[in-house]
């Protein structure tokens, strides 16, 4: 693991567990590596919860509460998935912060969508934030780096819990 997402995943554990926040995941094209850097360091079962690999279109929808018109008006590839994922993670894992990703590591377009667009959602019980992302990398480093960029965004609403975003 790079020196630079240890540090994220230093950060989010000090904040949590200094604010005594929960966390959940719902992943989908992370396959569960952004559960994996989180409880790779010790203390992890003092804020996180629980995470689930989502890879499949219909556990989303059973498991996640994903609307099924959200899947067919947007695509599971899409903003709209991966909000309704995350707050599903909240909801069905009782936590104050839940983090979710979908998206197409490729190699192949899917959806009509091209490969390395990938959506993440982090939310808390006030707000939700989304960021887009266009990956270029191999389906390894696009995992790795969403996985990174999930990271800052759960701290990027960590820390502005309370503030405007």
């Amino acid at each position: 693991m790079k020196k630079e997402y240890s540090e994220l995943i230093g950060a989010v554990h000090s904040l949590f567990i200094e604010r005594e926040w929960t966390l959940a995941s719902a992943e989908s094209c992370t396959g569960g590596l952004i559960s994996h850097w989180i409880t790779s360091l010790s203390g992890a079962s003092g804020f996180f919860r629980a995470g689930l690999v989502a890879y499949a279109g219909q556990i989303k929808i059973d498991l996640l509460r994903v609307p099924v018109e959200t899947i067919e008006k947007y695509g599971v590839v899409s903003e709209e998935t991966a909000k309704a994922m995350a707050i599903g993670a909240m909801v069905l894992m009782k936590t104050d912060y839940a983090v979710a990703t979908t998206g197409n590591l490729g190699p192949d377009t899917m959806e009509g969508k091209a490969r390395g667009l990938i959506y993440i959602a982090v939310c808390n019980w006030n707000r939700t934030l989304t960021r887009e992302l266009t990956l270029s990398g191999s389906r390894s480093e696009n995992k790795q780096q969403a996985s990174a960029e999930a990271i800052r965004l759960i701290l990027e609403l960590a820390e502005a819990n309370g503030q405007d975003v």
